[in-house]
């Protein structure tokens, strides 16, 4: 009964961690939909090429946001695979999508104007 009740939880915070990581991936995504659809709206709307920097630069700092939460995110993976070692009955156990955890986590994106 008590395995079942500890194999549930860690199931729950797996799922739970696999959906982050795609919502932070989602949200790169449509940043750079976003990016791209003001690219392509300026000319169409006459607006002024330098206008828009300060769009982009908030856009870069969203991206860098993101990015960093990735990153962050990836490195709460790896320390919740570690402690998954640490609870009796739980080391044998795995769930998601077969892939080994990332060994480490890492932010080195950087955006060029």
């Amino acid at each position: 009964m008590r395995k079942q009740m500890v194999e549930n939880a860690a199931y729950g915070v797996a799922t739970q961690v696999r959906a982050v990581e795609d919502s932070i991936e989602a949200a790169l995504a449509e940043v750079a939909e976003l990016q791209s659809r003001i690219v392509h709206a300026r000319p169409v709307t006459r607006v002024p090429f330098t206008a828009l920097d300060r769009v982009f630069e908030e856009l870069t700092n969203a991206t860098r946001g993101l990015v960093s939460a990735r990153a962050g995110i990836g490195s709460c993976h790896v320390a919740l695979a570690d402690a998954k070692q640490r609870i009796p009955g739980l080391r044998e156990v795995g769930w998601g999508d077969g892939e080994d955890c990332p060994k480490t986590a890492q932010a080195d994106l950087r955006i060029v104007a």
